[in-house]
């Protein structure tokens, strides 16, 4: 692989303008195929297959209007007044009269029919039912909607709407989700000392990030894609962009300063830093791809659009980053003398040559020695200082950091899971005003109705009485606040009720109720004759979250086994995959912790603008897992496959690990830093959904760079030795060898064999 990524970075410099000019085509194409075909993004949740979406779609065939979304209307009248008053009863009037006649809304039903005003007379709930879904919902519809609340507004109530209807939002980046960017950009100048190298990584990344969000808000406009997964593409394309340009030209930089022609450097830093990100790419992929076996459709498209947005940051890291080279020539090289030559120095152990023979003719051979000294002190620099104190006493380190991140994870213990509803929305919004005044003034079970489908054995007027007794049955169990007048088909024998639980949409008493009602459900048509099924929002939000729960453990197998092998084919090591995959768990197990301490317990949770307290949304974990393993394979790559370069080169077990964390640990740094800060940026959002995720994902990759690969890896490695870079002699000779070091680029084969391009390249200029 590094031969052929060799050529490919060899083939990318010598033909850097059609190179640039195809990707800057490749962006505009999917710029254009948006403007032409536009988008629309879907954040409806479905599961197809299961009990609560097969009773939905059964229902719209008879009430379109409670199969569809639905809004609420909360009046509420001064102290001392009622809803009832004269002049509130004809402001309430004219607005549920307008209300009937807005887009797209199917039923309107007033307080006095529903039976919802409170016993003091001050409250008063309406309720709006469509008959389509969210996602079907026309721009300004919710708009219209709110206007027809003038009317009570003027007759002197306070008037809120909210419900099903309004979801999250569109996440439209802000200057607080853009500063990780910034931060990033100065990570980058630090990293380098030079603002040239470091706007590459920006540059491309920007490059692969608008032609993967460019594509995937065309495609939406044939595909269910959610706001969700646009931000998940953002964030990952950001990070993972920036991450892989920094590798591969901090590599190209490094053998610049020593004396290295800038093609031939273009093409052994694709060669071997490129091996590198191709297989941590696919790694990446491998675990967003994964979703699929989940098998709930927005989770699959989340997971396939991130996984694309991460395959353009590879390609445009190994193509466009290349002709960025050619296009900078020399200019990239370190300037001799600065810290950046010194490291490369070190790194190659020999006085540094400064990138090219004009920078060599100015140093003098003293000089050079002196700054080598310098170097060869500061270069046990902190990462060989670092992995030298942590190999001292290994099985010390060992124990104490697997007992910290233990410590870490025991709050996830008690991890609850459960889709967000508008009591997580920002505080100041229509649909939270509207949940709160629900639950304070009628009980938090109003705000998340359950749907039962009763589906009587007969029609006409003996359905009916089946469906009555269902609804009388139902009043019966325990946790049930209200039930409404079923809503009678008489052509089908099909009837709606609507039952109002004890608890919110997100308690555990709510899952309870609907568990029973399943549960008695033979019960039920034994003794009516109508067999009856849960569903509505509450209801599906339930069996998305236990569909997900119950699809963990087989997803983690796959995505775990499938990476597992890909570790034991570039490491050629059992050890190296074994303690990469147990870091891993530590992570994530970490990363749980600390996301039920702050989003369940309340930790930290108004200084980070958490807008309530609450269950975990249900797919964080199968997200946090599919990304985190691969970003953490990324940094095992980058940090291991240093030390193997220094195995294979010396045959030191022990120094290998410190040389290898020397020379790999500034980058890996540089890059953790770098996506903690994009993913940290995000924590700022108010989305309900992309808020958790960010901050899981910061708090995970700041964990398992910083305390897995920077601290247990060099420990665990130097405990074993030698046996760390062990693989039997009958699997080695059947496993193939990708040679992601780059080995066989240093043998006088690979220079014969790349001597007609190379001279092609210096004949072209």
């Amino acid at each position: 692989m590094a031969t052929w990524l060799y050529r490919l970075g060899l083939g990318a410099y010598r033909r850097r303008r059609l190179v640039l000019a195809a990707w800057l085509a490749v962006l505009a194409g999917a710029v254009c195929a948006l403007v032409v075909v536009g988008g629309k993004l879907d954040n409806e949740f479905t599961i197809p297959g299961s009990e609560s979406q097969q009773a939905q779609d059964t229902m719209a065939e008879d009430f379109p209007a409670a199969a569809g979304t639905s809004a609420q209307i909360v009046f509420t009248a001064p102290d001392g007044a009622k809803v009832t008053d004269p002049q509130a009863a004809r402001g309430i009037q004219r607005t549920l009269t307008a209300a009937q006649d807005a887009p797209q809304v199917a039923a309107v039903i007033p307080p006095d029919k529903a039976g919802t005003v409170t016993p003091d007379g001050r409250t008063a709930l309406a309720q709006v039912n469509y008959d389509v879904s969210r996602s079907d919902l026309d721009d300004g519809a919710l708009d219209s909607l709110e206007e027809t609340t003038r009317a009570a507004e003027e007759a002197g109530l306070e008037v809120s709407v909210g419900g099903q209807a309004y979801g999250n939002g569109v996440l439209t980046p802000s200057v607080l989700e853009l500063l990780g960017v910034v931060v990033a950009l100065a990570v980058l100048a630090i990293t380098f000392g030079s603002l040239l190298a470091a706007g590459m990584p920006l540059l491309t990344a920007f490059v692969g990030v608008g032609t993967g969000l460019a594509g995937l808000l065309a495609v939406s406009s044939g595909v269910t894609v959610s706001s969700t997964a646009l931000s998940l593409a953002l964030m990952l394309g950001l990070a993972v962009g920036i991450d892989y340009a920094l590798f591969v030209l901090s590599r190209h930089r490094t053998q610049l300063a020593q004396g290295m022609e800038p093609r031939e450097s273009a093409g052994r830093a694709v060669g071997t830093a490129g091996s590198a990100v191709v297989f941590a790419g696919t790694t990446v992929v491998i675990a967003l791809v994964g979703l699929i076996v989940v098998r709930i459709p927005f989770l699959t498209v989340m997971g396939l659009s991130a996984a694309a947005t991460v395959l353009i940051a590879v390609l445009v890291a190994v193509t466009l980053l290349p002709a960025l080279f050619g296009l900078a020539g020399a200019r990239l090289a370190p300037r001799p003398g600065s810290r950046a030559a010194r490291r490369a120095a070190v790194a190659a152990g020999e006085v540094p040559a400064g990138g090219t023979e004009k920078a060599t003719e100015k140093a003098t051979e003293e000089a050079a020695e002196k700054d080598s000294e310098k170097a060869a002190e500061k270069a046990s620099v902190m990462g060989q200082r670092w992995a030298r104190l942590v190999t001292r006493r290994p099985l010390l380190v060992v124990i104490g950091t697997v007992a910290a991140l233990v410590t870490l994870a025991l709050p996830a213990a008690d991890l609850r899971l459960a889709l967000p509803d508008n009591g997580t929305a920002a505080h100041g919004t229509s649909q939270r005003e509207t949940y709160d005044t629900v639950e304070d003034a009628f009980g938090p079970g109003f705000n998340g109705p359950l749907l039962v489908l009763a589906e009587a054995d007969t029609q006409g007027q003996a359905g009916q009485q089946q469906a009555a007794a269902v609804a009388g049955r139902l009043q019966e169990l325990p946790g049930v606040v209200k039930v409404g007048q079923p809503q009678y088909a008489p052509e089908s024998g099909r009837a709606v009720i609507q039952v109002v639980p004890e608890g919110g949409p997100q308690d555990e008493s709510t899952q309870d109720l609907v568990d029973a009602i399943r549960g008695d459900a033979a019960v039920i048509e034994r003794e009516t004759g109508a067999a009856v099924s849960v569903t509505g929002t509450t209801a599906i939000g339930i069996d998305v979250s236990d569909r997900l729960t119950a699809s963990l453990l087989p997803f983690a197998a796959v995505v775990v086994g499938l990476c597992l092998i890909l570790l034991l084919l570039v490491f050629r090591s059992l050890v190296v995959p074994v303690k990469a995959t147990v870091g891993f768990l530590l992570s994530v197990a970490a990363s749980f912790g600390a996301v039920v301490a702050v989003f369940q317990w309340g930790w930290l949770a108004d200084a980070l603008g958490v807008a309530r307290t609450g269950p975990v949304v249900s797919f964080l974990p199968i997200v946090l897992m599919a990304v985190l393993f691969g970003l953490a394979m990324d940094y095992e790559v980058f940090l291991v496959s240093s030390m193997r370069e220094e195995w294979v080169r010396t045959g030191r077990a022990r120094d290998a690990v410190i040389d290898g964390a020397g020379h790999a640990s500034r980058v890996v740094t540089a890059a953790a830093l770098i996506m903690f800060f994009v993913f940290a940026s995000f924590v700022t959002t108010e989305d309900a959904i992309v808020k958790p995720i960010a901050f899981s994902l910061a708090f995970g990759v700041l964990v398992d760079a910083f305390v897995v690969r920077m601290t247990l890896v060099p420990a665990v490695l130097a405990m074993v030795g030698r046996g760390a870079w062990w693989l039997p002699r009958g699997l080695d000779r059947l496993l193939p060898d990708l040679d992601i070091e780059g080995a066989r680029l240093h043998e006088p084969a690979r220079a014969e064999t790349a001597r007609p391009l190379t001279e092609i390249n210096a004949s072209s200029g």
